[in-house]
């Protein structure tokens, strides 16, 4: 199994020190991913509902350091962990200055990169960077992918869709993963399955959280929809890349009543959870260790690389080994 966790983006641990003592931190105990969330701005009220929390409200309070900006940054200051947007909401930012950025960061990070994507969820953001209309924004997404794997690998290119043309045009240097950075899909609904096996090099949905319990059975159900609309897509399931996020968001409240929450309690609880899902494909777990400050932030990490990693060591099923 291979585990990620989370950057701070906005509070007070979104600092350079913060971001960079976190980073280098999970580096140095063998962390395989570094993620990064994405808002840009943050309406003074909003009546977008937040999936991710049971109230449907977000918690951010308006403070948000840009994704690329901390990606550029960590990439300069470490040399083995992968630089996950996770995930980036494509139709925010102008597809072609985005595949430049994409390729610039896997060049000068010696290919860490990892594009994980959304179509995003706060209406309000999308009306303040004049991005393309919310209610389209899964086509949007979709163009979007094909115009960066279009210039990621192609020059000169030209591109006619829906939403975007370019002619003739020259983006270089390509990014050095190839064929290009992988691109992981977030979310777990029927759309983000299909963008997955049509686009994806990787689902990354999220779950283990009271508005989104995700448990393994769950997961199952819908790995087995996303294999069937991958192989209907003439595209081999086995090469995806199953990455799991538990934020952990609603500490305090359980998936069913009187149920455990996934990834909860003591160590060996935690490390048969990560075993459960090991077993039914999953490749990568990514958690949430902020907490109030960097040292919080850092000793939860720590413990979590002490007590429960060992744990798990190789015991794990032979599927989840291959990755």
């Amino acid at each position: 199994m291979r585990y990620g966790f989370y950057l701070p983006t906005r509070g007070p641990t979104a600092t350079r020190d913060g971001v960079l003592a976190l980073a280098r931190e999970g580096e140095r105990l063998g962390l395989h991913s570094a993620m990064v969330a994405d808002h840009i701005v943050f309406p003074v009220k909003s009546e977008s509902a937040y999936p991710y929390t049971v109230d449907r409200k977000h918690p951010g309070g308006g403070d948000a350091l840009e994704t690329f900006s901390i990606l550029g940054v960590v990439a300069g200051a470490t040399e083995r962990l992968r630089l996950v947007s996770s995930v980036l909401v494509l139709p925010y930012r102008n597809p072609v200055l985005t595949a430049k950025m994409v390729a610039s960061l896997d060049v000068l990070s010696g290919g860490r990169v990892t594009l994980g994507v959304g179509v995003g969820w706060l209406k309000e953001e999308f009306e303040a960077l004049d991005s393309p209309d919310f209610d389209k924004r899964g086509a949007v997404t979709d163009e979007w992918i094909a115009i960066f794997k279009q210039l990621w690998t192609r020059s000169p290119a030209s591109f006619t869709g829906q939403f975007y043309n370019y002619a003739d045009i020259r983006c270089e240097p390509f990014p050095q993963q190839k064929p290009h950075p992988p691109i992981w899909v977030g979310g777990h609904s029927h759309a983000a399955l299909r963008r997955t096996a049509r686009h994806g090099d990787g689902w990354h949905p999220v779950g283990a959280i009271a508005a989104s319990p995700l448990p393994p059975e769950e997961m199952v159900m819908h790995l087995e929809t996303l294999k069937r609309l991958t192989e209907a897509e003439g595209r081999d399931f086995g090469a995806l890349t199953i990455s799991y996020k538990a934020p952990l968001y609603d500490t305090g409240i359980p998936d069913r009543e009187g149920a455990r929450r996934s990834f909860s309690g003591g160590a060996p609880e935690i490390a048969d959870d990560i075993r459960s899902f090991a077993a039914i494909g999953v490749h990568e777990l990514i958690f949430d260790f902020r907490g109030e400050s960097t040292a919080q932030s850092i000793e939860r990490l720590q413990r979590f690389a002490a007590e429960v990693m060992p744990l798990v060591g190789n015991s794990l099923p032979e599927r989840s080994r291959k990755r």
